[in-house]
């Protein structure tokens, strides 16, 4: 028989009760988890975040997982023999990728994420952004300067889509059943064609239409570090222009950082950039006061 007095169980029933006010702030509210890198490609990770996700929803707080899969679908183009080319951390997406892209973001990577929320005790229904009407995408427009005359190109990415409207219906009927909206960033065009769609992007807008608490962007990096390699635990929109002006914001991290103001200023409440390899980073973020990542507000 376990001992009531052994000082491990008392700290477990601390944290709980430590735990408790950020559980009753957040019961009833949106969070969007926004779910890549290679966290999602270590089974050990996969399953703290499916019994993270399963734990907050059964706290009373409705999660919505918008998942990528970059590196799966530059694994399927290779073994297709299809070389791939990105523009500004962009994929260049021809029909064939278009195709292959839906093909494993749709099928494959979420349903592999459903079942790892089943395994751990939740339910989720898997989607795209096809379905319902959710979203509707329009093509991305880029445009970037020769180097040698420094006048200012339209760049084609092909079937690359950024979202144009959203329709919560789906995702707010799959969370009243009481399961787990798993959304592939895949999204149909006014013109019919089939976009695929950053992922990032993607749950920034599912965040701002939803009116989020949270929108949690899972990288592989801490968060945004400033020069000395330290951890900024709070920004704002200005702040952010700032530290990308005197550049220790630099490379991959801007795009995340821009949409994370986007959904802020569009109505989520605030974005949080943060490790998912880090075991459980999302409940250290949510439930402890000393937070886990960046957390981004308008102002």
């Amino acid at each position: 028989m376990s001992n009531p007095h052994d000082p491990a169980f008392l700290v477990k029933a601390e944290t709980l009760v430590d735990a408790l006010p950020y559980m009753q702030r957040y019961a009833g509210r949106t969070f969007v988890v926004k779910y890549g890198g290679h966290a999602m490609g270590d089974p050990e990770k996969a399953v703290d975040f499916a019994e993270d996700v399963v734990l907050l929803k059964a706290v009373g707080i409705n999660v919505v997982v918008v998942h990528g899969g970059g590196p799966q679908i530059g694994a399927m183009l290779k073994t297709m023999g299809v070389e791939s080319r990105f523009i500004d951390g962009l994929r260049v997406t021809d029909k064939q990728t278009a195709q292959v892209a839906e093909m494993v973001l749709s099928g494959a990577i979420n349903k592999e994420i459903v079942g790892w929320i089943a395994k751990a005790g939740g339910k989720a229904m898997g989607v795209s952004g096809k379905d319902g009407g959710m979203v509707t995408a329009r093509k991305v427009q880029r445009t970037r300067k020769d180097p040698d005359s420094l006048i200012e190109q339209v760049v084609d990415l092909g079937f690359v889509g950024e979202p144009e409207t959203i329709d919560t219906t789906v995702i707010d009927t799959i969370s009243a059943a009481g399961m787990i909206p798993v959304i592939a960033p895949i999204a149909p065009g006014p013109d019919g064609q089939t976009y695929n769609v950053n992922a990032d992007t993607m749950a920034g807008a599912i965040a701002a239409a939803l009116g989020a608490s949270r929108l949690f962007l899972l990288t592989d990096v801490a968060g945004v570090l400033d020069k000395q390699g330290e951890l900024l635990t709070d920004l704002t929109p200005a702040a952010i222009e700032g530290l990308k002006a005197d550049g220790t914001i630099s490379g991959g991290m801007i795009p995340k950082l821009e949409t994370c103001i986007h959904a802020v200023e569009a109505g989520c409440e605030a974005a949080v950039v943060l490790d998912g390899r880090v075991s459980h980073a999302m409940l250290l973020e949510i439930f402890t006061q000393e937070g886990a990542g960046t957390l981004i507000r308008a102002g």
